[in-house]
């Protein structure tokens, strides 16, 4: 069997980490496109390195810009890639493997229809309702196009059999949890490390060994804000900034680059008040200090899950989210108007809850069965 896997962002290079691992020594071919959606090596490069994921086999290096701009570039790139000429000798794949909600997703999706080629939509069956959202329309518009549903959850399943797609599901569980898992042990029990340096855009220097004492010494929030809802708006973004910098514990801001560059054509400093500003960390430290921590604030998707995974609680900055079995006993707990952010944030501990919504920490290798069996 030849696997082509598409990726492009962070998150997808955590369940790509799952993925290469479960095809080795199988004696399937698996080869790996980079679109280059997430280019900075704090998002992108070290990922790899951390997470022992092979050297991608085609990086495309597309970058940034807007969203038509960005997935028109990719969908002209992939379809020159796509048929496997290159990658496997002439060969075309028998499956051309997607991940997630991102830019990448969609245009790898489409390229792979138009060139009829098997496609598999690994994550499928997300939906957040919200149409705002651009990752909501690509997800969606994957599911509907793909060959191979491979569900993350019950829900996702029975998601999918409302929209009519059931014949084409399977149900495998989150690959992400296979790496949370393995990575949750390795780390536990190791000290917080924090990147040093000088931060971009003219902040101050900062002192990683430093900041991690003083955290680690009076306990801290992580939070990070990336979507555009909450950084393109600077009324918005100021009013989330503000309360973030006003709660009365340390809040370790791990800095997206959109919201480094938002902030600063707004003029908000970001380095101020109850705010400690540091680059985005590779994924053990990322979960080492969400395990240190005493809650977490974010906008983003995967997230939600990995600290509901770690047992943390979670406020997010949104009206909706993709998981909803993360809300049961309170873990995660939505908060769409910034005012009420240090009311939610410092509620009481959440009820304990039992049982894994999110797989048994073998999805990965249930994806490659499935794959298989439907070569």
């Amino acid at each position: 069997m030849k696997v082509i896997s598409v990726v492009g962002a962070r998150p997808q290079f955590v369940k790509l980490a799952a993925v290469a691992e479960a095809f080795r020594g199988t004696g399937h071919e698996h080869r790996i496109v980079h679109t280059g959606q997430h280019y900075d090596a704090d998002l992108s490069d070290v990922f790899f390195a951390d997470l022992r994921i092979p050297k991608p086999d085609v990086h495309l290096g597309i970058g940034s810009g807007g969203h038509g701009a960005q997935t028109g570039a990719m969908l002209a790139a992939l379809d020159d890639v796509l048929p496997g000429g290159t990658l496997f000798g002439g060969a075309r794949p028998d499956w051309v493997l997607v991940y997630g909600d991102t830019n990448s997703t969609l245009a790898a999706a489409v390229s792979a229809v138009k060139l009829h080629l098997p496609l598999a939509h690994l994550e499928a069956g997300l939906r957040s309702h919200n149409r705002r959202m651009p990752e909501e329309h690509n997800r969606v518009l994957t599911d509907h196009a793909a060959d191979l549903l491979l569900a993350p959850t019950d829900l996702a399943v029975r998601n999918l059999a409302g929209e009519g797609l059931a014949e084409r599901t399977v149900m495998v569980g989150d690959v992400m949890t296979d790496i949370l898992l393995r990575v949750r042990d390795a780390v536990g029990g190791k000290p917080l490390e924090l990147p040093g340096g000088d931060e971009p855009h003219g902040t101050a220097g900062t002192d990683g060994a430093a900041l991690a004492d003083e955290l680690g010494a009076r306990g801290y929030l992580v939070a990070t804000v990336h979507r555009p809802d909450n950084t393109d708006d600077p009324v918005r973004l100021r009013g989330i900034v503000d309360a973030l910098a006003s709660l009365p514990l340390p809040v370790l801001l791990l800095a997206h680059p959109r919201l480094r560059d938002r902030a600063e054509a707004a003029g908000i400093p970001l380095r101020q008040g109850a705010l400690r500003v540091a680059r985005p960390l590779p994924y053990p430290q990322m979960v080492r200090a969400v395990l240190g921590s005493r809650g977490v604030v974010t906008d983003s998707g995967g997230l939600q899950k990995e600290v509901f995974l770690l047992r943390r609680p979670c406020t997010t900055l949104r009206t909706e989210t993709e998981w909803p079995e993360t809300l049961d006993g309170g873990w995660n707990r939505l908060c769409a108007d910034p005012a009420d952010l240090a009311e939610t944030v410092l509620r009481d501990a959440p009820t304990p809850v039992s049982g894994h919504p999110y797989g048994d920490g073998h999805a990965a290798e249930k994806v490659v069965a499935a794959l298989a069996e439907r070569t």
